[in-house]
């Protein structure tokens, strides 16, 4: 019972991981699997977000490759498989999303962070330091009475550190 159990516990993350993508099956024509798998380097994995789906073994990556491999065989465009694939997952799907309103901030985000910043440091640069204004000689006669009271030696009922002994 407890060794079950045991077993149970230890092959959970296991049998919780995505399936294996079923095996790829290339399209007939030479020119046609070359657009798609110029298009799988294009698009990327909507699990693994950083890799195209030609490099994912994600199962959703090769439903991806099954599909795009199949609008192409049905004659479909590059452009209208791209277009298939944004209505259906979104502009992030696609490395370079088109420029468009709700695409701006993913742009020019960036350029406009950096153009912030190098303002930012313009203004600082510009501002200077701050000059101090001089002692007056009132303030002059109570920092030297302050240093010269401090001048005095050490404590004299101070007791003497301990070294440890």
């Amino acid at each position: 019972m407890l060794i079950g159990l045991f077993v149970a516990i230890l092959s959970s993350p296991a049998m919780a991981q995505e399936p294996a993508a079923l095996p790829d099956r290339p399209l007939e024509s030479p020119g046609q699997e070359a657009r798609a798998q110029a298009l799988f380097e294009v698009v990327r994995c909507v699990v693994c977000q950083h890799e195209s789906i030609a490099d994912s073994p994600a199962g959703i990556a090769g439903d991806m490759r099954r599909l795009i491999r199949e609008e192409i065989a049905g004659g479909a465009s590059d452009q209208a498989v791209r277009d298939d694939l944004v209505r259906r997952y979104g502009d992030y799907v696609l490395f370079t999303p088109p420029v468009r309103t709700g695409t701006w901030l993913l742009w020019f985000g960036p350029a406009l962070l950096v153009l912030l910043g190098l303002a930012g440091l313009f203004v600082m640069a510009r501002r200077g330091s701050v000059e101090t204004p001089p002692l007056s000689p009132d303030e002059e006669r109570r920092l030297a009475d302050l240093l010269a009271a401090d001048r005095l030696g050490p404590d004299p009922n101070a007791s003497a550190p301990h070294d440890g002994r």
